[in-house]
Formats: structure tokens, C-alpha cells, sequence
């Protein structure tokens, strides 16, 4: 929603116009993301001369059940043989999302890896954080891209992009985010099951297949002694209780927010802004504006 309303405001000449517009692509979005990411494209980037660039390290899915690929961990809910609750490690946001972004940027500047990019050489990078995110603002960590977060300077929170971008005719622009991140809230997991039953086999599918970690780890005799799973109740995912209404989901809805239970709750992780936390809830954004 917010990177979203980023780029069309650099395109209708309300923020300076970027250069480009970079999207990680980690292989398994929703289609509703593919199809909002062509409509933009088509709709308000291309009349505005703003390339848009899809970058990727490869498809998360695929690469988690293939033995013979390295794989970045996923953020699993573990039960091991004690009945004791853990999470493996997250990865996947550093290999599937920050990765390929750097490696653009990089290319864009004209100094791919491994070539040193001069000090006084970088990009301006957009990030699509509002108001009621402003926590979430950092640096990107590398002195070749300074991020800005113009919708913090301007003062606008979601409501402000979700009205922005229903006067353009945008008002069912999706969440991205991988149809099998473990961070969903039982409202995505809803969401997928209930609206998109081709992707709910396979995230379905997907769980059933992890159950002792990623191939690679299983075909190098290094399974985990416990049990994976994508929901945090730690049951599969076609029996897990994604039917209770939880707490945050609550609070939106007597808020008013309805579109903020039925899509998604507060935590997650993005490629320049992780909203970490124990066990989080996500929501995401994937553009970098460079300009």
C-alpha cells in the first residue's frame, strides 16, 4: 500500500520523479501481487517513464525443497521432541529481498560486485513507511544507498495512501508478501484459504513438505530433531485454528480498520525495515524507489 502510493506520487509530479522502481521478486507472491505490480506498471509507471525492474534470487519455494539448492532460512514455528516451542532462524529476508536490491543499485550505479563504489557515489532509495510505521524507518546499512522515507516527511499514515490510492482507483491494492511466510496472522491464512484456493493447496502442500526443515538440510543428514510448521500453533497448516479472531485482529476491527484484520496485522519483515518481535505477524513492503 505504501510503496504503492510512493510511486504514484513521484509519477503524478506530487514527490520528484525517481529513476526507477525496484520490486523483489522471491517467486511466491500471490497472484493478486503479480497482477497489481503489471497494472502499475502499465497504469502509472510506464506513462511516467519510470522503469520498473523485478529482481530476484530465486524462487523461496522451490529453493526450500530442493535438495541439491542452499537454502536461507525461513522463519519456522519448531516443536521439538520435548514439546518444547522454538523458531528457526529468519534468513530469507537478507537473501530473497536486500540481496537482489543491492545487487541492482549497484548495477544501476555502474560498479557491480565486487568493484569498490566510490564514497561520494550513491542512490537516494525510497521506502514506503508511513506515520504509524515511522519505528520502522532505518538506514540501509551501506554507504552506496541512503534511504528516505518520503511519506514520513509529508506526514502521511496508511489511511492517508489507502484514500490516495482508492481516488485513483487503487483501493484493492494487495499486501505482498510470500504466500507461505510463516509471519502471516490467522486473517492472511483466512484470507489465502478463502479467496484463493489453488494457492491454499499449496501453501498446504508447502507445510506438509517442511515438516523436517528444507531438502537440503534433510539430504545433508542434518534434519531437525523437532517438527516445522508455517502456523504458530504448530499444528499443519489444513488443521491449524485460523478461524479464532485473535486479539490485534480485534482491535481493528472495533477500530474501524477492517481492512487491516481481514489482510493482515502489525509485525513481519520487509527488506530495508524487519518489524522482528518473538513470534510476529506480517506485512510487507517490496519496493525500493531509487532515485
Amino acid at each position: 500500500m505504501q510503496s504503492s502510493t510512493l510511486l504514484a506520487l513521484s509519477a503524478e509530479g506530487v514527490l520528484p520523479k525517481v529513476d526507477y522502481a525496484i520490486f523483489a521478486d522471491t517467486g511466491w507472491e500471490p497472484q493478486a501481487v503479480y497482477d497489481h505490480l503489471n497494472r502499475l506498471e502499465r497504469e502509472i509507471a510506464t506513462p511516467a517513464d519510470i522503469p520498473i525492474f523485478r529482481v530476484s534470487s530465486g524462487n523461496i519455494r522451490d529453493d526450500a525443497l530442493n535438495p541439491e539448492h542452499h537454502f536461507a532460512s525461513m522463519p519456522l514455528y519448531i516443536l521439538n521432541r520435548d514439546g518444547r516451542p522454538g523458531m528457526t532462524r529468519r534468513q530469507c529476508t537478507g537473501e530473497y529481498k536486500v540481496k537482489p536490491i543491492k545487487k541492482k543499485v549497484r548495477d544501476l550505479l555502474g560498479y557491480p560486485y565486487p568493484a569498490r563504489v566510490p564514497k561520494d557515489v550513491f542512490a537516494e532509495q525510497w521506502i514506503g513507511i508511513s506515520t504509524d510505521e515511522f519505528h520502522r524507518a532505518k538506514d540501509a546499512g551501506v554507504q552506496y544507498m541512503r534511504n528516505r522515507h518520503p511519506l514520513i516527511d509529508m506526514g502521511w499514515s496508511r489511511s492517508d495512501c489507502v484514500r490516495y490510492l482508492t481516488s485513483l482507483g487503487l483501493a484493492d491494492t494487495p499486501k505482498s508478501s510470500c504466500l507461505g511466510c510463516p509471519f502471516h496472522g490467522n486473517a492472511q491464512w483466512r484470507h489465502i484459504r478463502d479467496t484463493a484456493p489453488a494457492e491454499w493447496t499449496d501453501v498446504v502442500a508447502f507445510d506438509a513438505a517442511i515438516r523436517k526443515g528444507n531438502a537440503r538440510a534433510n539430504a545433508t543428514g542434518t534434519a531437525l530433531l523437532g517438527e516445522a510448521f508455517l502456523h504458530r500453533s504448530r499444528v499443519p497448516l489444513g488443521q491449524a485454528p485460523i478461524d479464532h479472531v485473535t486479539a490485534a485482529e480485534r482491535a481493528a476491527l472495533t477500530a474501524g480498520e477492517i481492512d487491516e484484520a481481514e489482510l493482515g496485522v502489525a509485525n513481519g519483515c520487509s527488506p530495508w525495515a524487519c518489524r522482528g518481535g518473538a513470534e510476529p505477524e506480517a506485512v510487507r513492503d517490496d519496493f525500493g524507489l531509487v532515485a
